[in-house]
């Protein structure tokens, strides 16, 4: 998903709709122009114990994170 071409406001549902209809094991990569660590602590907040979260790409243009439902 490239987040950076949503609209703010829609992201974040966006990103756990797609999470939410992935089997255990599957995974998506997001990509962003930050760091998307908010996300993260939403995931850690509302998921725990049920995802991995993975840094492919750590700036300083360009952000990919890879999340895994376990």
């Amino acid at each position: 998903l490239y987040v950076t071409e949503i609209i703010p406001r829609e992201r974040h549902p966006l990103i756990f709709g797609t999470f939410d209809g992935l089997l255990s094991g599957e995974c998506f990569i997001i990509v962003n122009d930050h760091d998307p660590k908010p996300l993260y602590y939403q995931f850690l907040h509302e998921r725990e114990g049920h995802f991995s979260w993975e840094y492919l790409e750590q700036g300083p243009d360009r952000w990919r994170v890879k999340i895994t439902k376990l």
